[in-house]
């Protein structure tokens, strides 16, 4: 089957329409909530960290990250739970909140397991030829086989975007066998779901730019003190939470239409 980017852009409006409260709550619980929050714990993330050594400016963003790491971590917990909730509610079977959130809940560990898998396959693939590249060729021979090892990092990550809805609404729990099905499902349409990916990553990154300059005024304005916490935490929550809702419907829109209906698509059909 041939992807139709105007056909899942259509699908992907309807069904956040159609389910825009439902989204809204899991959204705000799981991504809007805990990056506001964050805000308050790492107040940093608004103005930078305070002291960078110019001969060293790296010294001060390892620093940082690795003070706070804790808080990425469980922000990255809740909102993957956030974004398999947001997911499972995109199903044809039209779960409920809670439903969707238990769906979430039981789907992390394997769509974590994944995850490991993957990183640790394109590490062996990828990173061990850019090393010895680096080591045997010299810095030159290191950034061409970089630079070969990122466009196939892309089309590789094109190949599994579908992993996610793959384990939520296929029900595939089996980390290797949801990959398999990803790289099966996009075969053909590599390249028309990269634009399709690249195009709405441009729309969203343009805005996200707009909102958080916005937001930097306003913290600039009020200063490092709670209300320009709260104002600099709100914006980057809601930009955190309209760009996981729509990547979500993206994703459960372009799987829907490269796998076929469900079978609960298919029984309300002949209703």
């Amino acid at each position: 089957m041939k992807f139709d980017m105007g056909r899942a852009w259509n699908e992907t409006t309807a069904m956040i329409g159609a389910n825009k409260e439902l989204l809204a709550v899991i959204a705000g619980i799981f991504i809007f909530l805990p990056n506001l929050a964050l805000a308050l714990l790492v107040p940093e993330m608004m103005a930078g960290p305070a002291e960078v050594d110019p001969e060293n400016p790296m010294a001060a963003l390892q620093a940082f990250y690795a003070e706070n790491g804790l808080w990425f971590f469980l922000l990255a917990i809740i909102q993957s739970v956030g974004t398999l909730s947001l997911l499972a509610l995109l199903h044809d079977r039209r779960p409920t909140v809670g439903e969707a959130i238990k769906t979430g809940l039981v789907t992390l560990i394997p769509y974590i397991a994944a995850q490991i898998i993957l990183v640790i396959g394109l590490s062996i693939v990828l990173g061990i030829p850019v090393g010895v590249a680096a080591g045997l060729g010299g810095p030159a021979a290191g950034v061409i086989v970089g630079l070969l090892a990122f466009v196939v990092l892309v089309y590789v990550m094109v190949k599994v975007s579908l992993v996610s809805p793959e384990m939520v609404i296929g029900a595939n729990l089996n980390p290797i066998t949801a990959l398999r099905n990803s790289w099966r499902l996009t075969k053909g349409n590599s390249l028309r779901l990269f634009a399709f990916y690249l195009l709405l990553g441009i729309g969203v990154v343009v805005v996200a730019i707009v909102i958080s300059m916005i937001s930097g005024l306003f913290v600039a304005m009020l200063g490092q003190n709670t209300a320009g916490l709260l104002v600099g935490g709100a914006l980057s929550g809601l930009i955190a939470a309209i760009w996981s809702v729509l990547i979500v419907g993206v994703l459960a829109a372009v799987y829907k239409q490269l796998a076929g209906p469900t079978p609960e698509a298919v029984g309300e059909t002949f209703e």
